[in-house]
């Protein structure tokens, strides 16, 4: 195992307060944890893609990036409608 693993299994362990906090606060802070969980899933997939050494495992990152992007702004762009 070396630094990016490690890196890897300590940001998806930060992944669990932000479950909670999407779960029982306002629909508006869960926004902000999901948003939030998307840059911490995009920064953990590049640290297991480049800890396992596999370089063509870096396109699901970038499209994970451009994807929690454009889900995150199509949720608040419905939850304006409901608020």
């Amino acid at each position: 195992m070396n630094a990016f693993i490690w890196a890897a299994t300590a940001l998806a362990i930060l992944q669990l307060p932000l479950l909670v906090v999407a779960c029982v606060r306002r629909p508006i802070d869960g926004l902000v944890a999901l948003e939030l969980s998307g840059v911490l899933l995009t920064a953990t997939l590049l640290c297991l893609a480049e800890g396992f050494h596999r370089s063509f495992e870096y396109t699901l990152p970038i499209m994970a990036a451009v994807l929690g992007t454009i889900s995150g702004l199509v949720f608040a762009r419905f939850l304006g409608r409901w608020t």
